[in-house]
């Protein structure tokens, strides 16, 4: 059974009209058994910030950690995924072609930065969605703002293809397959003319020891000032706990039976990424939302990592 992806969400959380709020209304049975009033609110965050996971027993999480740390995936096979990376996305697409992600209304909701970092309204905001896919973020975007221009791009040659389309007009969009950890973005971006970089459900998928390249390389293209903004999968998602051992890479890095592979998020270890390579952190909180997978009459919290980066003023 293949973990869920993000696109899976059916049904969210009414928001509460900040992003970062760890608070869910829902209609069900509470904690230690309170039955909840309709509308009622339950924190699902510790008091630090931390993630609980209110029905997992101690016994059996401490067993299921024991169990992944003696059998990880082996070297052989992890170097095996590494290099055949882009090619399982290539083949992701191959078989999901347009139809597997659903179109993110969200963002520009999410996060206002996107209708904001202006100096003045006659401005043109310059974005950058780095791991565009096939424009599920974009097009939403470009149909709700006239006054932007992106720069898009991808790790799959057949992603961009997709993106490649009569509604990506070439003096509002460019579209270009990119490897964030090793191709430079000055081949095709201008170096420090972009004013805000998404990384939606991105770095997950990159190997957590190559991340540090990636965010530096979106670093040389952004504004002093230029801000990132994330969303990924954070530590505790119900993707995560449904991984068996025999598909762990590492601490909290996962493979799917596709090839593809998932990181799961702590804000410790974001905030430092980001840190190092030249950014202040803005918010980074953990997101919760209910998701409703019709198919197999599940209904599953889901926990996202969404922060907001900025890039320091030299």
């Amino acid at each position: 059974m293949t973990p869920w992806r993000e696109n899976e969400v059916i049904q969210n959380i009414p928001s509460t009209g900040s992003f970062y709020c760890s608070i869910v209304e829902l209609s069900m049975a509470a904690p230690n058994n309170k039955t909840l009033i309709p509308g009622e609110s339950v924190t699902l965050c510790d008091q630090d910030g931390g993630v609980k996971d209110e029905d997992k027993k101690p016994e059996v999480s401490n067993q299921r950690k024991s169990v992944g740390e003696q059998n990880l995936v082996s070297a052989f096979k992890q170097m095996k995924l590494e290099r055949e990376a882009q090619k399982n996305w290539d083949l992701f697409y191959k078989r999901n072609a347009t139809n597997f992600f659903k179109d993110r209304h969200w963002t520009s909701r999410e996060f206002d930065e996107l209708k904001t970092c202006r100096q003045s309204e006659s401005q043109k905001l310059v974005l950058l969605e780095a791991g565009c896919g096939v424009g599920n973020c974009i097009f939403p975007l470009l149909e709700e703002e006239c006054n932007i221009f992106v720069y898009a791009c991808d790790f799959s040659p057949r992603a961009v293809d997709f993106v490649k389309n009569p509604l990506c007009h070439p003096e509002r969009c460019a579209v270009f397959q990119c490897d964030l950890t090793h191709d430079d973005l000055r081949d095709n971006i201008p170096e420090g003319c972009v004013d805000a970089a998404m990384l939606i459900f991105v770095l997950s998928a990159i190997h957590p020891e190559k991340m540090a390249s990636a965010v530096r390389n979106i670093h040389t293209v952004l504004k002093a000032g230029g801000v990132v903004l994330f969303r990924d999968y954070g530590v505790h998602d119900h993707a995560m706990r449904r991984f068996k051992a025999s598909s762990k890479l590492a601490d909290n890095f996962y493979v799917r039976q596709d090839g593809t592979r998932s990181y799961f998020f702590s804000k410790d270890f974001l905030a430092a990424l980001f840190s190092e390579a030249g950014f202040c952190c803005i918010t980074i909180e953990y997101v919760q939302r209910e998701t409703v997978n019709k198919k197999e009459g599940l209904c599953v919290p889901r926990v996202f990592l969404q922060a907001k980066f900025t890039k320091r003023e030299s």
